[in-house]
């Protein structure tokens, strides 16, 4: 503690800049996975087929896309964002998807009968029940966001907690290593903490209805 309050001068300016990448990379990461999650939730083709290239692309080593995106748009701020937001898309697409592709075609067909269009299905009934997927979704997403930006900062970046672990490790300085480590791990835990938070807030009914379904 005592040396993490020594280095606060130093480390503070990286801890925001990080903070502001891993933000600004997880909500384009949530952007875009509820859009691709909607899309491929919401026909069972488009299920079957894009799901299977969704983890052959997620299986591919993050570390050798952040090359990729120093050539395309230079060292910075702007391949960590993109690091950042690759490597949370997975976890949002697959739980939206998950979320509306589990919504039975009795339902669907009842409603159908009733008038209702695929919109109104989408809307009404789709998205309120994949709601407690995405926000469960948050909670890994974000944390992958944090790694994804350190990741990025190590190689291709000149600011940021991982840039200064980076150079505090190859001046042999580990108390500056063991306390941007802490600065990490605190962030990440407070806004695991707040997604579990809002998760609660938001979903405290689907909870609710399987409590009440075990009894």
């Amino acid at each position: 503690a005592r040396v993490l309050f020594d280095k606060m001068p130093l480390l503070w300016p990286h801890t925001v800049q990080t903070l502001y990448t891993t933000l600004a990379g997880f909500a384009m990461g949530v952007l875009a996975g509820i859009f691709i999650g909607v899309v491929i939730g919401s026909s069972r083709l488009a299920y079957d087929v894009a799901y299977p290239l969704l983890v052959g692309f997620s299986s591919i080593p993050k570390v050798a896309v952040v090359p990729l995106f120093v050539v395309w748009f230079g060292s910075g701020t702007v391949p960590a964002i993109l690091t950042s937001m690759v490597i949370s898309i997975f976890p949002v697409v697959v739980n939206v998807a998950t979320g509306l592709a589990s919504t039975e075609p009795e339902l669907e067909d009842v409603l159908k009968v009733l008038g209702a269009s695929k919109r109104d299905v989408l809307w009404n009934v789709g998205l309120p029940r994949a709601l407690p997927y995405l926000f469960a979704s948050l909670k890994i997403a974000i944390t992958l966001a944090f790694v994804g930006t350190v990741l990025s900062e190590t190689v291709a970046a000149n600011k940021g907690i991982g840039t200064v672990m980076m150079i505090a490790s190859g001046n042999f300085d580990v108390p500056l290593v063991f306390a941007g480590l802490f600065l990490l791990a605190g962030m990440g835990v407070a806004l695991y903490a707040l997604s579990s938070f809002i998760e609660h807030r938001m979903t405290g009914w689907a909870q609710r209805k399987t409590d009440m379904v075990m009894a």
